[in-house]
């Protein structure tokens, strides 16, 4: 049975065929190709590539005419040789490139927290001139010995003072406003003339 094909409709638009290619993970191919970029940067893949391309000289060189794989000119290694350089060149690129964005990424990092760290310290200064101002006007703990030294003087002065008026004379009492004036005995007589003990006897 024959399979008919649909007839296209001129009132839709022609579907695009498209070819459909193997889908692979970027994320692990670049890690791939990073590993091998990794090693092929090392002196350990230099001297192991060395002894191959020695024994491969040496195999088909001396070793007997039915056994040589690859005849002088060696046109099998050179094949080979041209085919790891074409995708080791690419590989390294791959490699090279997911560095530059880590970079590219880890700048970007490294400056925003630059910023921030700016933005943090400008705030602290800030803070810390505001509370200089701040500190200029609070009572310091020497200034508050100062003080209490000098009223606890004051205050051993009017004590002193105070025994002072105390031990003297009755006749000089101790006003409120704190000066020291003689007392007058005045006798008064019944009719109301004043008159002194000392000058009426």
């Amino acid at each position: 049975m024959v399979e008919r094909r649909r007839p296209e409709r001129l009132d839709q638009p022609r579907e695009v065929r498209r070819v459909q290619l193997p889908r692979f993970d970027p994320e692990a191919f670049g890690r791939w190709s990073e590993a091998i970029a990794r090693r092929m940067g090392t002196a350990h893949f230099i001297v192991y590539m060395t002894v191959v391309i020695a024994t491969w000289f040496i195999w088909n060189t001396l070793a007997p005419a039915h056994l040589r794989f690859d005849p002088y000119t060696f046109t099998f290694l050179t094949l080979m040789l041209s085919l790891q350089a074409s995708y080791a060149a690419p590989l390294i690129l791959l490699a090279q490139n997911r560095q530059a964005d880590r970079d590219r990424l880890a700048l970007e990092e490294d400056r925003r927290r630059a910023t921030a760290q700016k933005a943090d310290t400008e705030y602290l200064a800030r803070e810390i001139a505001a509370l200089r101002n701040a500190m200029g006007e609070v009572a310091t703990r020497d200034f508050l010995r100062s003080e209490l030294a000098r009223l606890a003087e004051e205050l051993d002065d009017a004590a002193q003072r105070r025994l002072h008026r105390q031990h003297r004379a009755p006749g000089w009492p101790v006003d409120g406003d704190g000066l020291d004036e003689p007392r007058d005995e005045v006798e008064t007589d019944s009719a109301g003339d004043g008159r002194t003990g000392a000058g009426n006897r």
